[in-house]
């Protein structure tokens, strides 16, 4: 197991959630219509949690900046992380509230829809994260997403800025931020839903995609990449653009596809390799997390990845004009 000694590079302050699959094969239900759904899983989840474990599953040791309730769910999450080598040091449990769920609903296809109940999440205040400057001064990397208060996320914004760290957001769920706080994000990854959202361009083809990223840049961040699921992702800086191929596999579930991806990025950037490399790993990681069910449970050991790496023929991006 790691501890804290082994000084963690990625510090993630973000989500927990309990996950709440049910699979059906017909339509989903209309309102007052009960229908028989074909399973139902328990997992754990939360986009924070996902990609920390990610990166815990290739041999990284995350720093988890979380919070739980004191209901059933709270040691479950714990437990979780501990059984993924997480240190649960900086864990805040809140009293009265609830952990973290997100109902989950998974067609035949594999695709997903999803409500989150973000419950003690929204109660990781600015002044857990400050009271963390001294620990957080040791990691190269803040991981942060908006399943938590703005807030919160603003002042880790701030703190990473102070102590020049790197940060990547991934700026999911969509909601309007303020944009002052984003300059010198090293990394803004948004889906295409969660770019048309934020910048109110569309993201119908790569042109629209680049008016939206460039939109960005002007904020002063400076790496946007644009996940588009099996169409791969899309680099955007002020040196060019730079499509990267998705991997082809069978896929079956992509619940949490989208965590394995940014999770399995921070953690190759964390080790030194190139930004245009770690993109390209993850994007292997995260096409084969979509081979097995499930969030977190479907992410591979590094062992498990690099023999399925090792085999994937080799691929160049596209530069884009």
């Amino acid at each position: 197991m790691h501890s804290y000694q082994s000084q963690p590079k990625v510090a993630m302050i973000g989500s927990n959630m309990m996950d709440l699959i049910t699979y059906y094969d017909d339509s989903f239900p209309k309102i007052g219509e009960t229908i028989f759904g074909k399973d139902f899983e328990i997992g754990f989840g939360g986009k924070g949690a996902n990609q920390a474990v990610a990166i815990a599953k290739l041999g990284g040791n995350p720093l988890v900046v979380t919070a739980v309730g004191n209901d059933l769910f709270g040691p479950l999450v714990k437990e979780n992380f501990k059984n993924q080598g997480i240190d649960t040091t900086w864990i805040k449990t809140v009293n009265g509230k609830t952990s973290g769920v997100a109902p989950i609903f998974v067609d035949k296809n594999g695709d997903n829809s999803i409500f989150i109940i973000p419950g003690a999440n929204s109660f990781l205040e600015p002044e857990d994260i400050l009271q963390m400057k001294s620990v957080l001064s040791g990691v190269s990397f803040f991981l942060l997403q908006l399943e938590i208060k703005l807030e919160t996320v603003y002042t880790a914004l701030n703190l990473a800025h102070e102590l020049g760290k790197k940060v990547i957001l991934n700026p999911a769920p969509a909601r309007n931020l303020e944009w002052k706080y984003l300059e010198g994000i090293y990394l803004f990854a948004p889906n295409e839903t969660e770019l048309h959202t934020l910048t109110g361009v569309n993201t119908n083809s790569h042109d629209e995609i680049f008016k939206g990223a460039h939109f960005l840049l002007e904020k002063g961040i400076k790496n946007v990449l644009v996940t588009l699921g099996e169409k791969g992702s899309l680099l955007v800086n002020d040196k060019n653009n730079r499509l990267f191929s998705a991997y082809p596999v069978k896929s079956i579930d992509t619940t949490g596809a989208g965590d394995a991806f940014i999770g399995a990025l921070v953690h190759f950037l964390s080790q030194g390799q190139g930004l245009e490399e770690s993109i390209d790993k993850a994007s292997g990681y995260a096409a084969l997390s979509t081979t097995q069910r499930g969030t977190q449970k479907s992410f591979a050991d590094r062992e498990t990845f690099e023999n399925w790496f090792a085999q994937q023929p080799k691929r160049e991006a596209f530069i884009l004009e």
